[in-house]
């Protein structure tokens, strides 16, 4: 069978989202032919292009002239020289698109006619003849620093964020440099309203003739007995548009010889139990969840030969909501069938199986195509998309999911499987090498400790040439040794969720951790020279101002202490398939009051108003003021309310709080330094030992050297010493051998056994 994978625009822009990359090896391992188009990012390049800002420009100048008219008539002279600027410059605009670009994709240029970014970078910066928008001119002008070769992506980047200012009030409002048309989608609007969305200008004018090209050369289409299978990922409701356009194009050029899918992350939440009949003129099912048994089913259900369609008597199948629109304009709609049913759990089984399996497929992408937007001096904020990551997951699911905000009724945080961690490492491996981008972003709900001790493991064994970070959960597991270990492997940038930085807020949200796990994880992270960011809430349904505060002094201590890089505030959201949602209906809280729509045809159901939530709103802008500055090293020692225009309580928690965990996480290490050394256990991983004369021996561990004076050793047996030690190394393959010359080292000199003992906390790591 044919199959197509379409991830339709705007998602991000520096790497392929990996649903694709996924169904692509599930499908290719089915024995089915296989095509993924990434129309995100082709999208992206259709824009902004020499052609594609002729095509803007031509279309939006008449249009920007008469809302900067208006704007003056208005007294609003800054909107207006903003769009005067944009029409006088747009020759320069477009002479130099493909430059900008191309600084941005590391210096490659993909048009032939235009000159290689990087040779340009200077006169980027400093010619008067460059082009220039607000967002630029604010950098430089507020630049700490001289301007130099550095700062050229930093200005590339704002750049397409001018540009994108642009398109957003002179030719589509919906614009969004990723997830296109979001408002529509997350709104509370019928599914009417947001199919309008298909006629905007940017789909019309620049996404429509991308599908004719992207399809026109295509080979896959219907065989002579089967439909072509066409899969259309929609992980964010901004992608939902364009999905709709996407699976408009194919209804149209195949009719009824094609069978189309949305699956992804939106239509899990917010499409979980429609009945919009409407939907049946644009596709012919819903895939929920890991999608490998809903797809098993179809291939069983005889669904995708030719002739075949849903009908009344239709079988309901494994996590499929079928469509099929019918002769009188009405549309039947298919739910999918019982969890707990036979079919239910041999498909389980088998998702399960396949999930452990998968190793996602990357090759349909070209990797070169990716601009690498810097919007940051902060390092730990610049990761998530200053970087080309091939995306994968360690585990399936979270192995804690118990977290109160938290989709927890939902197969992607609910149903943990971990995957088959060496499978999974050689197949990435491959695949960096086949297309040398060699970071790989892991995008778990949390890393399970184990896996990553393994995956690092691995790449120290096989040349370390990967680079990984991800979430996790913040815990005491992750000693000073876990974190030296993991970081020697590769790991080197960690997320987690701190969401409300005090005890009985960690407790209400059912976090399954406290403030001294959090800050042992912090320290030991920050030691082993991992980047570190926290995720935060406010506005939790039943947190008061004191307790807001009291976790906004939390977290300036844990910015005062070099514990964090970097943080986020999320404002917190209601949502029907979390656990206190799922509490509530139950009767356990009786004090939480959903607002549940009267509208019952409203489309996105999964986010829920609450009665009160509004009070917080307020401290929204205070708190990410707050933290800009603290992500840059600014005002750590203001008091938290001093952020904010109206009156808080003060915090009440002590000022020494976090220093306090810290020098209790610093006992508990050093303790830990001191306890026995099991030799099975242990592993090298600091430079090779250098004797200096034969009873001193120097090396360097984590930059720094360290010098240890041997009592009464010989010079054949420090230089036996050395020699076994570099052998507890990862990339010593013999480590069985390794193991054995230790022990016997250690058993034949009591002083050998001392000396290995006081290298703990000094290269040699106990995992």
């Amino acid at each position: 069978m044919n199959v197509v994978i379409i991830q339709p625009p705007l998602v991000q822009l520096n790497t392929a989202y990996p649903s694709g990359a996924y169904l692509a090896s599930f499908f290719r391992q089915a024995g089915h032919t296989v095509q993924w188009f990434d129309l995100s990012i082709q999208l992206f390049s259709q824009i902004f292009c020499k052609k594609g800002l002729e095509t803007l420009f031509s279309a939006s100048t008449e249009n920007a002239l008469q809302i900067a008219r208006k704007a003056l008539e208005k007294g609003d002279e800054a909107t207006a020289s903003n769009l005067y600027r944009y029409i006088s410059q747009k020759d320069t605009w477009i002479q130099w698109i493909d430059s900008i670009t191309a600084i941005l994709k590391d210096g490659s240029s993909t048009t032939s006619d235009s000159i290689s970014g990087r040779e340009l970078c200077h006169r980027f910066l400093f010619s008067p003849h460059a082009p220039r928008g607000s967002r630029m001119e604010s950098y430089l002008e507020n630049a700490d620093h001289e301007p130099s070769i550095d700062d050229a992506r930093f200005l590339a980047s704002l750049a397409l964020a001018d540009l994108a200012d642009y398109i957003t009030v002179a030719f589509d409002p919906e614009f969004a440099l990723v997830r296109y048309g979001e408002s529509l989608a997350i709104s509370e609007t019928s599914f009417t309203d947001i199919s309008k969305g298909i006629k905007s200008p940017v789909l019309e004018t620049f996404y429509k003739p991308l599908l004719d090209n992207a399809f026109a050369e295509s080979k896959l289409g219907p065989t002579e007995n089967e439909k072509l299978l066409v899969c259309i990922s929609i992980p964010f409701p901004g992608t939902f548009t364009a999905g709709l356009l996407t699976a408009q194009y194919f209804k149209n050029k195949y009719k009824d010889n094609a069978f189309i899918v949305m699956g992804g992350g939106f239509v899990n939440t917010e499409l979980r139990d429609t009945e919009e009949k409407q939907l049946a003129s644009f596709i012919n099912a819903i895939s929920y969840d890991r999608g490998y048994g809903s797809y098993q089913a179809l291939f069983l259900s005889g669904l995708l030969k030719k002739g075949s369609s849903v009908t009344a008597r239709q079988t309901p199948l494994y996590k499929l909501r079928l469509f099929q629109g019918t002769q009188d304009g009405t549309a039947l709609v298919i739910a999918p069938n019982a969890e707990n049913d036979v079919q239910s759990h041999s498909m389980q089984e088998f998702e399960d199986s396949r999930t452990s399996e998968i190793v996602p497929d990357y090759r349909d992408i070209d990797f070169s195509q990716y601009p690498r937007m810097t919007d940051d001096t902060n390092p730990m904020q610049r990761i998530w998309s200053d970087g080309t990551w091939i995306k994968a997951y360690l585990a399936h699911g979270c192995y804690w999911h118990q977290c109160a905000f938290c989709d927890v009724t939902l197969d992607y945080v609910a149903s943990y499987r971990l995957t088959h961690i060496q499978n999974l490492f050689y197949g990435l491996k491959e695949q960096a090498v086949r297309h040398g981008i060699y970071g790989i972003h892991f995008v778990d709900e949390a890393m399970p400790p184990k896996a990553m001790t393994q995956f690092a493991e691995l790449n120290a064994k096989n040349d370390n040439s990967l680079s990984f970070w991800g979430n996790i959960r913040f815990e005491k597991v992750f000693s000073r040794d876990i974190a030296d270990f993991l970081s020697y492997g590769g790991l080197i940038g960690v997320s987690g969720g701190i969401e409300i930085a005090t005890g009985s807020g960690l407790d209400d949200i059912h976090k399954g951790t406290d403030i001294h796990s959090i800050v042992n994880a912090c320290c030991a992270f920050k030691e082993a020279g991992i980047l570190v960011h926290a995720y935060m809430i406010y506005g939790y349904w039943k947190e008061s101002e004191q307790d807001l505060i009291n976790s906004m002094e939390t977290l300036r201590q844990f910015y005062a202490a070099g514990l964090l890089d970097s943080s986020f505030w999320h404002k917190f959201t209601l949502t029907r398939h979390s656990r206190i949602y799922k509490e509530w209906q139950e009767g356990k809280h009786p004090e939480l009051q959903p607002i549940i729509p009267k509208n019952s045809g409203m489309f996105a159901k999964n986010g829920l108003h609450f009665a009160g939530e509004q009070k917080s709103q307020k401290f929204g802008k205070g708190l990410n003021a707050a933290l800009t500055a603290w992500m840059h090293g600014e005002a750590l020692e203001d008091p938290v309310g001093t952020w904010f225009s109206f009156k808080t309580p003060r915090p009440t928690i002590p000022q020494d709080y976090i220093e306090k965990a810290i020098k209790l996480y610093e006992k508990e290490r050093d303790s830990q330094y001191k306890k026995t050394v099991i030799i099975e256990k242990c592993w090298w991983l600091a430079g090779l030992p250098v004797p200096l004369n034969k009873d001193t021996i120097t090396w360097i561990y984590m930059q720094e050297r360290i010098e240890m004076h041997l009592n009464n050793f010989t010079e054949s047996l420090t230089r036996r010493l050395c020699e076994c030690i570099i052998h507890l190394t990862p990339e010593y393959k013999e480590r069985n051998k390794a193991i054995k010359e230790i022990k016997e080292l250690s058993g034949a000199n009591q002083n050998a056994a001392s000396i290995i003992q006081k290298l703990r906390g000094k290269g040699l790591v106990q995992i």
